[in-house]
């Protein structure tokens, strides 16, 4: 497919021996976890779009109502002719809802999924052919990695999806103290924030009735067999989701239905039946607390959307000024 004058491309994907020490570590913890990140190969990432489809899995649906009734006000806040930073970027569908408004001098979409960050950023360009895209393929939580292939412009990170509640509230703090330094003095960050809400409303959220988030969790086995030459059977193992009312997150794990041993290189890993692998934690929170987090990373909460029922909301964040 030729390629948009419009669009172009910088690949900093981590390197195999990173992955596979990175993979080998998280399983040689006594709860073996393993980085959400790698659920988004080519695969992983289309499952995840079906996830945003079903009925259970509201986030999408009322981040999307507040990005298409708030969007004028938004770009107001935001301002026109920013560099527009999407980190995790997918199919890029929700940055899609506020380009035209906002009128950012760049996109940047950031992804870990070359292919289909790629053929995404393709489309972007030929949808919006007075916008210069720049897709840059790296772990989108090292700025460090793509920083230097930024567009010169005031930068407003955008990063919906509620994916900062991937991560524990330290990490968060580090995550949005990094943010601060990438978007500078003059810049913002458009953060989407799933609110806590009952327990039940948010466990049927990650246990549908079709079972693709449990097909989304076990593809992740198969992208590590991928990454690391691993030999995972992903029929040996059941997804498990439930929320964590004390720690007000979301875990999914994957558990080994039966005692077995996995290995990478002939290291092995040994496992019991019932002891799972954490894949993922999605924290929920309230706008106050959102906000006392993102204070204590030099951020402070100027405006902040909410859907017509109150469960998710979107932040925008600017520097603290001392």
């Amino acid at each position: 497919m030729p390629q948009a004058a419009n669009v172009h491309f910088f690949d900093a994907h981590p390197a195999f021996g990173d992955c596979r020490s990175e993979i080998v570590a998280g399983l040689q913890r006594e709860q073996k976890t393993l980085d959400p990140k790698w659920f988004y190969d080519a695969e992983g990432s289309a499952i995840f779009e079906r996830i945003t489809r079903l009925p259970e899995y509201y986030p999408t649906r009322a981040e999307v109502s507040i990005l298409t009734s708030q969007r004028e006000a938004i770009a107001q806040r935001c301002g026109l002719g920013s560099v527009f930073i999407e980190p995790g970027a997918g199919n890029c569908a929700k940055a899609r809802l506020l380009l035209d408004a906002l009128r950012p001098s760049a996109f940047v979409p950031l992804d870990i999924s070359a292919d289909f960050l790629f053929a995404a950023a393709r489309g972007v360009g030929e949808d919006f052919p007075w916008l210069e895209v720049t897709a840059l393929c790296a772990d989108f939580r090292d700025f460090r990695s793509f920083e230097d292939h930024l567009p010169v412009g005031r930068r407003v990170l955008f990063y919906p999806g509620s994916t900062i509640g991937n991560l524990d509230p330290d990490h968060a703090i580090e995550f949005l103290s990094e943010a601060r330094d990438l978007v500078g003095a003059d810049g913002g960050a458009l953060i989407g924030v799933d609110l806590h809400k009952s327990t039940g409303r948010l466990e049927s959220a990650y246990n549908d009735a079709q079972g693709v988030t449990a097909e989304f969790n076990l593809n992740i086995l198969r992208r590590v067999n991928d990454l690391v030459g691993s030999d995972f059977d992903p029929d040996r193992f059941a997804h498990r989701a439930f929320y964590n009312e004390r720690l007000r997150r979301i875990e999914m794990h994957l558990v080994s239905e039966q005692t077995q041993s996995v290995c990478i290189d002939g290291l092995p890993f040994h496992f019991e039946a019932g002891e799972s692998i954490h894949t993922e934690s999605s924290y929920k929170y309230s706008v106050e607390d959102f906000s006392d987090l993102a204070a204590r990373a030099g951020l402070q909460r100027r405006e902040t959307w909410l859907d017509h029922d109150g469960l998710f909301a979107l932040h925008y964040l600017e520097p603290l000024h001392q």
